[in-house]
């Protein structure tokens, strides 16, 4: 028996609307993890990477007064990875560093185009002893990772833009010793 026209589109749009979800689901893990990546210590499990979250051509910018003269704009994975090294142990420059994601919203622009936008509070303990609040807006693209299967479980960064919008002055307590 074949199928009404009815039901192919009610499938067809069902269809769409399930690999939506999955998009959007995807980029949220694919955030998440960044931000794991980016903690100290790191929230890394066996095999993570940065680069793996990153498109070979992708874009890294700071954008505002604050972020355009201190990060700029850095072009591919490769160089991307390696500013982000710059702030990651084994480099002296966090003893403690951890990012919260509020305020989200993912747009799936077409089945191989995504849009997400957060407000990120980052809680940084520097070496120096120094700490302090962060709060940025985070601007982010993504595509599958493989952009010919829209439906993909993994979507990768190809534009990230973060904004600061206000620091402030906190204490990081020491830990407690077992």
């Amino acid at each position: 028996m074949a199928m009404t026209t009815d039901a192919t589109r009610t499938i067809a749009a069902l269809e769409a609307r399930l690999a939506a979800l999955e998009g959007a689901s995807a980029v949220r893990r694919t955030m998440t993890r960044y931000m794991a990546l980016c903690d100290v210590p790191s929230g890394a499990l066996d095999g993570e990477s940065l680069g793996r979250l990153f498109k070979a051509d992708a874009l890294w910018e700071g954008i505002g007064p604050q972020y355009t003269s201190k990060f700029g704009r850095i072009e591919g994975r490769e160089a991307i990875v390696a500013m982000l090294a710059r702030y990651l142990p084994p480099e002296p420059h966090f003893a403690t560093n951890v990012h919260f994601l509020t305020s989200e919203s993912i747009d799936m622009l077409t089945p191989v185009r995504a849009k997400g936008r957060w407000i990120m509070l980052q809680a940084s303990g520097y070496v120096d002893d120094r700490a302090e609040l962060i709060g940025a807006r985070l601007d982010v693209d993504f595509v599958p990772a493989s952009e010919s299967s829209p439906g993909a479980s993994q979507w990768l960064i190809a534009h990230f833009r973060t904004e600061r919008l206000f620091d402030a002055p906190w204490r990081v307590s020491p830990r407690p010793t077992a």
